[in-house]
C-alpha cells in the first residue's frame, strides 16, 4: 500500500504519542487536504467561464428550479448556508453581470424572487460541464463501485454531522 502524507503525520503521532489513538484523523485530514484540492480544481474550471464559485453556487440554485429559474433570495441563502446580508452582497454582483435580476414577489411585497437571466443561464450551463468533466477526470482511477461506497460513507458521516445541532 501506498503511503500519503496524511500516513506520514499518524506516523509521527505514533511515534510521539504512542498511546493517543489517532485513526480519526486519518479520515478527517483527509477530507481536508482533499477539500482544498478540489476547491483548487473547481477554481480552474469555473475560471475558464469567469465565474468564482459563489456565483456559480447561486447561479446553480437557480438553474436546477426549472423555469421559471427563480427563488426567493432567503432561500438561496438558505441553500448556499449564508446570512441573508451577504446573499444580498452577492445577488448585487452577479445582477451587475447581467446573470439575474430581482423582482418583488407579488403574492408576498416583502420577498424579494432572484431569477436567472439568458445570460446567466448560458454560462451556468457552460460552467456545470466543465465542471463535470473536472469531477469525472478527478475520479476516473476510481472503479464505480468504489465511488459509490465513498460516496454512501461520505453521505452518512454529512447527515451525522448535519443532525448534531
Amino acid at each position: 500500500m501506498n503511503k500519503d502524507i496524511v500516513d506520514e503525520l499518524l506516523d509521527q503521532w505514533a511515534t510521539e504519542r504512542p498511546k493517543m489513538n489517532v485513526s480519526s484523523l486519518g479520515v478527517v485530514v483527509r477530507v481536508q487536504m482533499l477539500a482544498k484540492l478540489l476547491q483548487q480544481r473547481t477554481a480552474a474550471a469555473l475560471n475558464q467561464h469567469g465565474l468564482k464559485h459563489w456565483e456559480y453556487d447561486v447561479l446553480s440554485v437557480l438553474r436546477r428550479q426549472g423555469e421559471p429559474f427563480e427563488l426567493p433570495a432567503t432561500e438561496i441563502a438558505d441553500a448556499a448556508l449564508l446570512t441573508s446580508g451577504a446573499m444580498t452582497t452577492r445577488i448585487d454582483g452577479l445582477e451587475k453581470r447581467g446573470f439575474v435580476q430581482r423582482q418583488r414577489s407579488k403574492s408576498d411585497r416583502r420577498s424579494v424572487l432572484v431569477r436567472l437571466t439568458g445570460k446567466g443561464k448560458q454560462v451556468v450551463d457552460a460552467a456545470i460541464h466543465s465542471r463535470l468533466e473536472d469531477a469525472n477526470k478527478t475520479l476516473e482511477h476510481m472503479p464505480l463501485t468504489d465511488r459509490r461506497q465513498l460516496a454512501a460513507a461520505l453521505r452518512e458521516l454529512l447527515l451525522s454531522i448535519e443532525n448534531e445541532d
